[in-house]
């Protein structure tokens, strides 16, 4: 199984956690104040394309953390799915970077180095930092009345690959080069309006850009674990909990979780569109086994308290999507006990003579016999739970999922 991310909380505590950030902001706001990046004379010097030192810094940090992100991924020590990436939203976005962008400007710091500033006793960095908390005071006392823009243009956990229609490892050694070029022409702009003297600069920057196009090569030729892969690494543990039946959830557990107002329950039928126009749960949402891969994102980003109850007919394919969400890294996913068979017996007056072992491994085909297709029409699809006294196991327990995280400089 992957290594990373951490569950620091499970190893060390809230405690220890929260003392692993203050070391990781300590040390990040040591090493912006001595490279210079409390002074917003450095900062802003940028704009007028005397010194870029901003540029490059930042753009090189993010660029070595996604390679070595995706290398991690590639090898397997790191589930990317467990990174936390910021859905997006393509007009609040353009238009918050533009904000943000002005405020750089007039004032010299970004959130994240007038911290740096005002920490160290600069008059500027104190008003700076005073302006970001009087701006997100504004912002919590009026975004009632730009919500709607707010929340518009939602494209979900986006990425470049995802948007380029792209394999990873071309993206990232597409996004190493773009780097490179776009650090040869800051340096350009240094030298003609700073008057910055390029032989003096060190030549071990030249290194690390071709070690960094080295690591970019590897990521591309190595490539990402498949879904497949992804199983194969966790099927040990995994696959025992099949065989144990500790994901398969009763009927009456359904039921009963649906009822709780604390949880969010998502049954997600991935029965083929024929078998879920015959009879399916009322709220269900259809997603085929065959389309199921690409909904993986945006259930990535379903709320903490969210758990995923999948559906077949019996429990064939509801195992197989099971298998592929859970390789993907999504979280609290079980399955119906039985399936739809299994329900229908229970809650339709037991129509039909079963073999009990078709309910849980057949042919995953419907056993009930319909006329027409009745959909959720059914009293079945949402039982009375006080008219049924059902018996069972409590399987189901939350698993912590990773937080959202800041971005950029701030």
């Amino acid at each position: 199984m992957p290594l990373f991310p951490l569950p620091l909380n499970t190893l060390i505590g809230t405690l220890g956690t929260y003392a692993v950030y203050l070391v990781i902001g300590f040390a990040f706001g040591y090493v912006l104040e001595i490279s210079g990046f409390g002074n917003s004379r450095k900062l802003a010097a940028q704009f007028y394309f005397k010194e870029l030192t901003v540029l490059k810094v930042m753009f090189t940090a993010i660029v070595v953390a996604m390679v070595l992100i995706f290398l991690a991924s590639a090898i397997g020590l790191l589930d990317y799915n467990l990174v936390w990436v910021n859905p997006t939203y393509w007009w609040p976005g353009i238009v918050g970077g533009l904000i943000m962008g002005v405020g750089f400007i007039v004032g010299g710091f970004c959130p994240g180095t007038s911290i740096v500033a005002a920490a160290t006793a600069k008059i500027d960095g104190i008003f700076f930092l005073g302006g970001v908390f009087f701006g997100i005071f504004l912002f919590g006392e009026t975004v009632g009345l730009y919500e709607p823009f707010f929340n518009s243009s939602y494209a979900g956990r986006l990425t470049l690959m995802d948007w380029l229609n792209l394999p990873t490892g071309v993206v990232v050694l597409g996004v190493v080069l773009m780097a490179l070029f776009m650090f040869w022409g800051s340096e350009q702009l240094e030298r003609i309006f700073g008057q910055r003297d390029l032989t003096k600069e060190p030549r071990t920057r030249l290194y690390g850009a071709g070690a960094l196009v080295l690591v970019a090569v590897a990521v591309l030729f190595i490539g990402q674990p498949t879904n497949a892969d992804k199983w194969t690494r966790i099927a040990p543990e995994r696959q025992a909990q099949l065989d144990a039946r500790a994901v398969q959830i009763h009927p009456g557990e359904l039921l009963t979780l649906q009822e709780d107002r604390r949880l969010s329950i998502r049954v997600l039928d991935v029965r083929d569109e024929a078998s879920f126009n015959l009879f399916h749960f009322t709220d269900a949402e259809h997603l085929p086994l065959a389309t199921l891969a690409e909904e993986v994102p945006a259930l990535l980003l379903a709320p903490a308290n969210t758990v995923f109850v999948l559906v077949s007919n019996d429990e064939a394919a509801a195992t197989e999507a099971w298998k592929l969400l859970t390789a993907e890294a999504v979280p609290n996913v079980y399955i119906l006990e039985g399936g739809i068979n299994y329900w229908l017996y229970l809650f339709d007056d037991g129509i039909g003579d079963y073999d009990p072992a078709l309910f849980t491994a057949g042919d995953d085909s419907l056993r009930h016999p319909f006329d027409a297709a009745l959909g959720d029409r059914l009293p079945a699809a949402r039982p009375n739970t006080h008219s049924v006294d059902l018996k069972f196991e409590p399987k189901v327990k939350l698993e912590l999922k990773r937080g959202p995280s800041g971005g950029g400089c701030g």
